[in-house]
Order: C-alpha cells, then sequence, then structure tokens
C-alpha cells in the first residue's frame, strides 16, 4: 500500500502542514526520498544475524518487534538515504527528521482513520504521565470526573487524577481481582463529569473491553489509556476525547508516547500546568516544543508503513485474534492443568495471563520455556503465575511454538 503525502497533507494539523510545505520547497531539488517503502528482509555482510537466531519474546513491554522493521532499521542505522548521517544524529529541527515526522504521523492517521479535528502529538514521558496531563489539561480543580478501574493501571490513573481534580471510582473490579468488566451500559456515571477515564486492555491482569461507553454528560468525552492495545484492531477516533498510549507495545520502542486529541479540548489547560504536559503547547509546536525521542518516532514510523503493507487494522485484528484462540483454547482444554483467570467475554487479545495447577512446577515451566527460546513468560510481580503478551509482531509461528510445549510440559507433569 503506497501513501501520497499530497493526499492526505488536508488530514494534518496547521502548523504540521506548515512544516511540510517549508520541507518540501527546501529540498525537492536536493533529495529524493521515497514517499513509502516496501518492506523486506535485509541482510547486511556484516552482521549475518539469521531469523532462528532470535528468540520468541513474550515480555508484556518494551516487546517484541517485527523483525522486517528491525532489519529495515538496521540498513538504515548508520546511514539515512540521501541524509548522510543517521537518524540518530539528525536535528530534530531539520528537513530529514521533519520528513520522518510527517510520513510517521500520515500513516498514522491512515491506519486508526483519524478524521478531522483531531490532533497526534508524540510526546515522552510514557502514558504514565498522561495520568496527569489528562486531568491538567481537560478540567479545573474542581470539576467531577469519572474512573473505572479494571486493572492496576487504570488504578493509578485515578489516584494521580485526584491531584488535579474530583475524580470517582464509578466501578472497580479490585473486590474479583480484575478479572472481569461489566456491561458498560451499566456503568453510574456522573450526569456533570468532565470525562470518562478508562484503560482499554489492562496489561498486567489481562482484561480487554470489547466495546467502549458513551459518557453520560453530553458535554464530557471518554478517555482512554490503549497502551496495549494501541494498533492492534480498528477503533472509532471520533468517540474519543483523548486516547494516548506508550509505544512500547504494539507501534516501536519505548520512549515515545503517542496522544491523539480532539482540537476542541486544546487551550483549556489549568494555571499550573508544567509546559511540558501543556497539549496546546505541543500541538502549536508539531510535537517540537523541545527535542523529540526522533529515533523512537522513526521507528515508530517504519511499524505503521509496516501495519500498512500488512493490510490495514483489520487485517492485523484477524491475526491477533487467532493467536489468541489458539493460546486460550490450549489452556482451556488442558482440563484445569492450566488456568486463565480472566473471564472469557473480555479475555485480553494481547496480554494472556495463566497458572499452573500445580503452582510449584511454575518456575519449571518458564525455565525449560527460556531452553526453548521462549522467554520473558513470568506473569507480573504483582499477580505472579505467567503471562504471554502476543501483540502484533508475535508470530503465528511463536504461539504455535508456546502451545506445543504447553502441551509437552503437561505431558510430562500431568
Amino acid at each position: 500500500m503506497s501513501i501520497s503525502t499530497s493526499h492526505h497533507s488536508h488530514l494534518l494539523h496547521p502548523n504540521h502542514k506548515r512544516f511540510l510545505t517549508n520541507y518540501r520547497i527546501h529540498t525537492t531539488a536536493t533529495l529524493s526520498l521515497p514517499s513509502s517503502r516496501t518492506f523486506r528482509p535485509i541482510q547486511c555482510a556484516s552482521t549475518p544475524a539469521q531469523a532462528q537466531d532470535r528468540v520468541f519474546n513474550f515480555a508484556a513491554g518494551p516487546a517484541t518487534l517485527p523483525e522486517t522493521v528491525l532489519r529495515r532499521a538496521q540498513s538504515e542505522l548508520y546511514l539515512f538515504e540521501e541524509s548522510g548521517m543517521s537518524v540518530m544524529e539528525m536535528s530534530h529541527r531539520g528537513k530529514d527528521f521533519m520528513f520522518i515526522l510527517e510520513k510517521a504521523e500520515e500513516h498514522l492517521r491512515t491506519l486508526l482513520e483519524i478524521p478531522p479535528g483531531f490532533s497526534v502529538l508524540f510526546l515522552q514521558g510514557g502514558a504514565t504521565t498522561q495520568f496527569a496531563a489528562v486531568p491538567l489539561n481537560l478540567c479545573t480543580p474542581d470539576d467531577p470526573v469519572d474512573y473505572v478501574v479494571t486493572g492496576s493501571w487504570s488504578d493509578k490513573a485515578f489516584k494521580e487524577a485526584q491531584k488535579y481534580c474530583k475524580p470517582s471510582v464509578i466501578w472497580s473490579g479490585k473486590s474479583g481481582k480484575y478479572t472481569t468488566i461489566p456491561d458498560v451500559r451499566t456503568f453510574e456515571q456522573n450526569p456533570k463529569a468532565k470525562y470518562l477515564h478508562i484503560c482499554a486492555n489492562e496489561t498486567i491482569h489481562g482484561v480487554e473491553y470489547k466495546d467502549y461507553p458513551f459518557p453520560e454528560n453530553r458535554d464530557g468525552v471518554l478517555v482512554a489509556d490503549m497502551s496495549s492495545n494501541f494498533c492492534s484492531k480498528p477503533v472509532d477516533v471520533s468517540r474519543f476525547g483523548v486516547i494516548y498510549a506508550g509505544a512500547q507495545k504494539n507501534v516501536g520502542p519505548s520512549g515515545v508516547t503517542i496522544v491523539i486529541v480532539r482540537d476542541d479540548l486544546i487551550g483549556r489547560a489549568q494555571g499550573v500546568t508544567p509546559v511540558m504536559l501543556d497539549y496546546k503547547i505541543h500541538v502549536e509546536n508539531g510535537s517540537l516544543y523541545n527535542t523529540p525521542p526522533c529515533y523512537g518516532i522513526y521507528m515508530c514510523g517504519l511499524v505503521f508503513e509496516y501495519l500498512l503493507e500488512q493490510g490495514g487494522l483489520k487485517e492485523v485484528e484477524k491475526k491477533n485474534k487467532k493467536k489468541a484462540e489458539i493460546l486460550y483454547n490450549a489452556i482451556d482444554g488442558s482440563k484445569g492443568f492450566y488456568k486463565c483467570p480472566v473471564e472469557k467475554p473480555v479475555r485480553s487479545l494481547m496480554n494472556v495471563p495463566f497458572t499452573l495447577e500445580k503452582s510449584e512446577l511454575e518456575g519449571e515451566f518458564m525455565k525449560e520455556a527460556e531452553k526453548e527460546n521462549m522467554v520473558q513468560l513470568k506473569g507480573h510481580r504483582s499477580v505472579g503465575g505467567m503471562r504471554a503478551s502476543i501483540y502484533n509482531a508475535m508470530p503465528l509461528a511463536g504461539v504455535q511454538k508456546l502451545v506445543a510445549f504447553m502441551e509437552d510440559f503437561q505431558a510430562r507433569h500431568d
């Protein structure tokens, strides 16, 4: 799938259009930079690493990245196109990086079908920084807001918001150890809440929204932390006021935080808001108020192009559903040897927690799995057990190998 910059330039924020126009004026005579790339495995004579040398990495983040993207980055590490330097050496205000930034945004807008009236920001500080940025930008200290707590991350978001507004927990799954999400229509919202905050997918506990609630307040907005299922499936962006996500699960290395914010919500920040948390500042400066995570943005851009080459997010979702189905079927079909605590209707396609009926075997399970080149299967320290994170870049072969190992392990220890 090839993307024409000029065809989609109407989707860019006005400040970004200005940057892109300047880039075209000053570079078309000297540089020949392709508007899209074809992804293919690239062999480098100096580093002849083969696919079989890589482990299957089930880490929750930083997580595995597509091999073709890594090879592309490898081939461009020393010299990016005709720039005469590495991306890591570029000025963030130079024409070469400007091209990278604009293409990353354009491809993300295409992937998510982001409608006009939304700004895209590439920031730093992780999703955790957005726990403070959201209330600081969207409401006053006395405004009520609603939080749904479905796991550790939404709980942390609520606790941070207490410093900057008047948040209420309208539902919590803590008493049930965060194993379910109720019908979103049953949430008892405050009709005056400025926003309703959710975590779309809880990385630690493995619960994922299959539908999203509507704010009861007509003037309120839906805010979502999508860190661990961002770009794993299509999303109707128009239903949200703010979407934020750390990149290190599905779309890039750690260090990049992506924020999609509705334009009419920009410019309302509380007076005490630090300049680095003010959406208006970052929008006006096209994500370049300070030095951004340049190489991380470059990597995200490669991933966005790769996902488009795969056929877009509808095709990505199909692959993710197939991988999850295989793994959950293996767990459910083990006659209790393996158990997933999450209720079936809200099981995550990204993070699959499970335990062994004989918990004393869990250490041996992970040790043997590592010998078979399957790593980072240990569950989060707060919940224990195992967890297989099967993000976009986890190949089907990785899940199939894990399931085969699980079956063999059960046959030897049941």
